[in-house]
C-alpha cells in the first residue's frame, strides 16, 4: 500500500476515540497531568490515545511527547541501539546495554519541556520491561515527576511491578465494539469521499474484531482496490489483501534456516498489521497445513506449537515465542 496510511493521515483527536470510557478518563489528564497505564489488547488504540492526549495537552507534542517501545531496546543488540539516530547521541559505545537502556530512560525524563510546564514520555509495549529495568524507570519516574508525565502502554499490565502501578492511574481500553469501529470507519471516508455503503462498513468493522488499525487499514485497501466501499468490494478485498503469501515465506525461511528473514517478517506482521500473538500462531498453522510440507514437517510444527501456545498465554513477548517456534523447528528439521 504505496499511498499514506489512513492510520496516519486520520489519527484520531481525543473526541474521536471510539470509546467514550476513555476519552472522558484522558479528557480530565489534559487539565491535571498524572502518570497513567493503559492496558489492553493489541490494536485497540492505546499509542494512539496517547498521541491524542499529547495533541491535546501541548503546544508542541512533536517536541513534548516522547515515545520509546520496549522492543527497540529488548529486541535490539547493543549496537544496534548505538547506531539508532533516535538514541545515538543520548548512549555511549563503551556503555553495556544495561547502561544505555538507563541512560536512555533517564535523559529522555531530564530534559526540559520545550511548550509547558511538563512533556510527557510513552512507554510502549512494557510489558517487556525486565523487573530489574522497571525499577530503573521507578526510580526515573520519582526524580522527574515535576516535569514528565510518564505513560505506560501494556497488554499485560500484571507484569508492571507494584511501584509502578500504584504512581500511575489505569486506564483500561478495551476493544471497541463494531458500532463503534463502523462510526470510526464511516468518519473517515466521509472525509476521504469515498462512496461506501452501511452494509460494507459492517463487514469491515466486523472483520477487524475490535482492531482498531485492521479496520482502518482493511477500509483503506478495499478503496484503493476497487474504489468503494460495498459488501461485496471488501468481501473481495480482504479475501485477496490477506497475508498468506508472507505467512508462507516465514515458514520457508524457518524451513530453510533463514531466521533473521523469518523473525523481520514476523515483527511486521505483529507491529504493522496488528497480528496477536496466537492469533499469528493459528495463521501459521493453518498456512502450513495447506502448504507442500512433509507430514513430518507439519507434526514437528504443531508438537512445537503446541508449547510455545501455552507460552504466548503466560509470557510477555510474542514475537520471542514465535521466533522460538520457528527456529526450534527449523533446527529440527535440519538436526
Amino acid at each position: 500500500m504505496d499511498a499514506p496510511l489512513w492510520t496516519e493521515t486520520h489519527a484520531p483527536a481525543l473526541a474521536d476515540l471510539p470509546q467514550p470510557e476513555v476519552r472522558d478518563r484522558l479528557r480530565r489528564t489534559v487539565d491535571e497531568p498524572m502518570n497513567l497505564v493503559l492496558q489492553g489488547p493489541v490494536g485497540v488504540g492505546k499509542t494512539a490515545a496517547v498521541r491524542a492526549l499529547a495533541r491535546e495537552a501541548h503546544a508542541d507534542p512533536d517536541a513534548d511527547l516522547v515515545e520509546i517501545n520496549v522492543a527497540n531496546f529488548f529486541d535490539r543488540s547493543k549496537k544496534q541501539i548505538a547506531d539508532d539516530p533516535r538514541f545515538s547521541h543520548l548512549v555511549d559505545r563503551s556503555m553495556s546495554k544495561r547502561e544505555m537502556v538507563k541512560h536512555v530512560f533517564s535523559e529522555a525524563a531530564g530534559y526540559a519541556p520545550i511548550s509547558g510546564e511538563y512533556k510527557t514520555i510513552l512507554f510502549d509495549n512494557a510489558e517487556a520491561i525486565r523487573e530489574d529495568f522497571q525499577q530503573a524507570l521507578r526510580r526515573v519516574m520519582e526524580r522527574h515527576y515535576r516535569t514528565t508525565q510518564f505513560v505506560i502502554a501494556t497488554r499485560q499490565p500484571s507484569r508492571l511491578i507494584p511501584p509502578i502501578r500504584s504512581r500511575c492511574f489505569v486506564v483500561p481500553v478495551r476493544k471497541p465494539t463494531t458500532d463503534e469501529l463502523r462510526d470510526v470507519l464511516e468518519a473517515i471516508v466521509e472525509r476521504e469521499s469515498v462512496d461506501y455503503d452501511e452494509a460494507g462498513l459492517e463487514f469491515v468493522a466486523g472483520y477487524a474484531n475490535g482492531n482498531v488499525r485492521r479496520a482502518v487499514l482493511s477500509a483503506q485497501a478495499t478503496v484503493i482496490e476497487e474504489g468503494e466501499i460495498t459488501m461485496d468490494a471488501a468481501h473481495r478485498t480482504i479475501k485477496d489483501v490477506g497475508h498468506d503469501d508472507q505467512l508462507k515465506s516465514v515458514l520457508a525461511d524457518a524451513r530453510a534456516g533463514d531466521y533473521r528473514d523469518a523473525r523481520k517478517t514476523v515483527g511486521k506482521l505483529l507491529d504493522d498489521e496488528g497480528f496477536e500473538g496466537g492469533d499469528l500462531l493459528q495463521a501459521l498453522l493453518r498456512v502450513a497445513r495447506r502448504s507442500d510440507l512433509s507430514n513430518d514437517d507439519l507434526a514437528r510444527l504443531h508438537r512445537v506449537a503446541g508449547d510455545v501456545d501455552l507460552d504466548l498465554a503466560t509470557g510477555t513477548d510474542d514475537r520471542l515465542h514465535l521466533t522460538h517456534l520457528l527456529t526450534a523447528w527449523g533446527e529440527e528439521a535440519h538436526a
